[in-house]
């Protein structure tokens, strides 16, 4: 690390899945998502960061910890449904620690690789912590090592909802509220769901203190006026909020299947699993109880080649894996010297690289992930004299002038703008969830001096469920034609479920048990207030 860097990193993990919580199933296929994402992706960052604090390493690393993220990583049922999965992996891991060394040796070392992996998981996760990761997080925030950003309450997409104010507010209101819950201080950033934004969305998070947010490439690159620096300086709203844009070229590398480091012949290959690959009978009492065939978490195999069909695929060898991310972490910040090197001469102040990706990219999908995180802090601290790593609010403070525009219109994902959460396979909602929001809203200014304390319940759970209905993650799940069934079913549930409570409300009516019905399956926000959607 130098004293005086002559760029800065902010590595960004936006860290969210949606709300699934079914405790009226035993074993419900769509939550194993969480049990997957905590194994693979959010202890390994909770190590990552335990040993580089350890080490006595200087990091900043930022990410965003979505409000639905939040209430499952707290919720006690789901905190009791994982450490049953994990202790399914293990039971699992030390039969195949067993059966390679007997009959498949050229995988042995992985099996133990995936045996050590899930002891480590249940020690942090049960030992460490108490079953509670949002503490562990917090706990990196609070010693200057991570800043933690909000998000919209469910991860709503505010572009789709800026005719109706009210939402927006509501989505960012309570994603604010429930973030104070958590982290015990005000969020100083936010990460608008799918990097959405919107002229004029800056005023809703500026009543929230917000300081600032991100955006895409585009949104800054065509803001008005044009930014001098480009995306490698954040810009000032009119109404003071700094927006932090994508560097293209640093995402690139990592993000990029083909061209990025996951791609890498020697890395772990993700869609070939021992839950297809073994016999039935034989991994069926790990997997979920519907019968079908899903993935456990252990795979034995790398890329190998491409194209490479998956019978074709080598066996995994996790010293060579661990040689490549260290090449790969050497080759990044090679990259990145060289531009910030390129940029500085025509700027007055350090550039700024800012690097976000889905947390769930590192260890999950891309397994050796953390470790080229933790290789790549290391290297910056102990050998580059160019760049320091910072977070978003720490740069505002050493550079509080920067250049005011307005964004424009813009998200990632296919093309840039929007499309990917409004076309035809997903259009249909919006007309309902406008629908709701209207009645929400005048729901919540005709009750707002409301006393009774069934009403106030029925209130706050229509709000739960209008909130619930416009996750961003059921839109995109019919676009991309995985799960589709379930997405449909999540919409239509959390809209028939404020229709109820609407009509109920209207015709001054009450269902104590289908109140508490709906209170029980769907708690998220439990400190939620109506009134958030009086205008």
């Amino acid at each position: 690390m130098s004293d005086h860097p002559h760029g800065y990193l902010c590595l960004v993990l936006h860290a969210h899945l949606p709300f699934v919580r079914h405790p009226e199933h035993e074993d419900f296929l769509e939550e194993h998502w969480l049990y997957e994402a905590i194994t693979e992706t959010y202890i390994p960052l909770v190590w990552m960061m335990e040993r580089l604090v350890d080490e006595g390493v200087h990091f900043r690393l930022t990410m965003t910890i979505t409000p639905p993220l939040a209430a499952m990583l707290r919720d006690p049922l789901l905190q009791e449904r994982y450490l049953g999965h994990i202790d399914k992996l293990i039971e699992l891991a030390e039969k195949e620690v067993d059966r390679t060394r007997r009959r498949q040796s050229e995988v042995h070392d992985a099996a133990c690789m995936y045996r050590d992996k899930f002891y480590r998981a249940r020690a942090i996760f049960q030992d460490h912590y108490g079953c509670d990761l949002i503490r562990a997080f917090r706990n990196f925030q609070d010693y200057g090592v991570l800043e933690i950003a909000t998000c919209s309450a469910t991860h709503g997409f505010l572009p789709l909802m800026q005719d109706h104010p009210q939402a927006v507010r509501a989505q960012v209101a309570v994603g604010c509220q429930v973030y104070r819950e958590h982290f015990g201080r005000d969020p100083r950033g936010i990460w608008n769901a799918e990097c959405g934004y919107y002229p004029g969305l800056d005023r809703f998070l500026e009543e929230q203190g917000i300081w600032y947010f991100f955006v895409d490439y585009h949104g800054i690159m065509f803001s008005d006026p044009r930014p001098y620096y480009g995306v490698h300086a954040p810009i000032y709203c009119p109404t003071g909020v700094a927006a932090f844009a994508r560097d293209l070229e640093s995402s690139k590398s990592v993000w990029s299947a083909e061209e990025g480091y996951p791609g890498d012949f020697d890395y772990r290959e993700f869609y070939r699993d021992i839950g297809y690959d073994l016999d039935f009978d034989y991994v069926r009492p790990y997997i979920h109880d519907s019968g079908l065939r899903i993935s456990t978490g252990i795979k034995y195999y790398r890329i190998t080649g491409r194209p490479c069909d998956l019978a074709h695929k080598q066996p995994y060898n996790p010293g060579w894996a661990m040689e490549r991310v260290h090449t790969h972490a050497g080759n990044f910040m090679f990259n990145r010297e060289r531009q910030i090197e390129w940029l500085a001469p025509g700027m007055d102040r350090p550039p700024l690289i800012v690097s976000p990706y889905d947390a769930e990219l590192f260890g999950h999908w891309w397994y050796e992930g953390p470790d080229w995180l933790y290789s790549l802090l290391r290297k910056i601290h102990y050998d580059s004299p160019t760049i320091e790593t910072i977070t978003p609010s720490e740069y505002l403070q050493r550079h509080p002038i920067n250049q005011m525009a307005t964004p424009s219109l813009s998200s990632w994902g296919h093309k840039g703008y929007c499309e990917v959460w409004l076309e035809g396979s997903n259009d249909w909602v919006y007309r309902h969830l406008h629908k709701a929001t209207e009645r929400m809203t005048d729901l919540a200014n005709k009750n707002r001096h409301e006393t009774d304390p069934i009403r106030i319940r029925m209130l706050n759970q229509a709000a739960r469920e209008v909130l619930l209905a416009q996750s961003s993650d059921w839109a995109f799940i019919m676009k991309t034609q995985t799960m589709v069934q379930y997405a449909v079913e999540r919409t239509r549930d959390h809209l028939l479920n404020f229709r109820d409570l609407w009509r109920m409300l209207e015709d001054g009516t009450s269902n104590a048990d289908y109140l508490s019905s709906l209170e029980g399956r769907n708690n998220i926000f439990p400190n939620i207030d109506y009134r958030v959607y009086c205008s």
